[in-house]
């Protein structure tokens, strides 16, 4: 079972600044689960299922999912998620305060294994962001694309002074998608 593989996904780093830079840091939502954090943790959704920025649950029971606003007034993000040729549930910028952490659980249902992924997209990070998936560190880079077993135990906690901001796209395995990751 993998844990993370780095999706050779080409992603220009500068312009997801850009898209980034579009986004008043008001429009944030706190995240639902909040027995799952310590600080502030926090999302705009980029797709939906009512096509709202503010509905940041990605409902799994849903099947159809709409571009919101926030989309719309990012080039970069939309031409980005054009780019995977597989079926995209919910897309979110999912934000992680200096100082704040996301406790260890688990997410069902969002492995390979599955045919539903979690693709993060980190867009500001620090090296000094822990993110442990089962028991490892992973060294995310700005502009790089993951795909991480969320089924299994994981955690971040942002020891930077800045900001933790990923694009975070739910997906349907598909020929596409597999035949980004390794033959094995």
């Amino acid at each position: 079972m993998l844990s993370a593989v780095k999706l050779p996904v080409p992603v220009d780093a500068s312009r997801l600044h850009a898209d980034l830079a579009q986004i008043d840091p008001s429009e944030y939502i706190p995240h639902f689960n909040k027995s799952y954090y310590e600080g502030e943790w926090s999302a705009i959704a980029l797709r939906s299922t009512s096509g709202s920025a503010s509905q940041i649950y990605p409902d799994p029971t849903k099947q159809e999912f709409l571009d919101t606003s926030v989309l719309n007034r990012c080039p970069y993000f939309r031409e980005l998620l054009q780019t995977f040729e597989c079926p995209l549930l919910s897309a979110r910028l999912l934000r992680l305060r200096a100082g704040s952490r996301v406790l260890e659980h688990r997410d069902l249902n969002l492995g390979y294994e599955d045919g539903e992924v979690r693709v993060h997209i980190p867009i500001l990070t620090s090296p000094d962001v822990d993110f442990i998936v089962d028991g490892e560190r992973l060294d995310l880079k700005p502009g790089e694309c993951w795909y991480i077993n969320f089924n299994l135990p994981h955690s971040v906690y942002n020891r930077s002074a800045n900001d933790r901001i990923h694009l975070v796209i739910d997906c349907v395995l598909n020929d596409w998608l597999r035949a980004l990751f390794p033959a094995s």
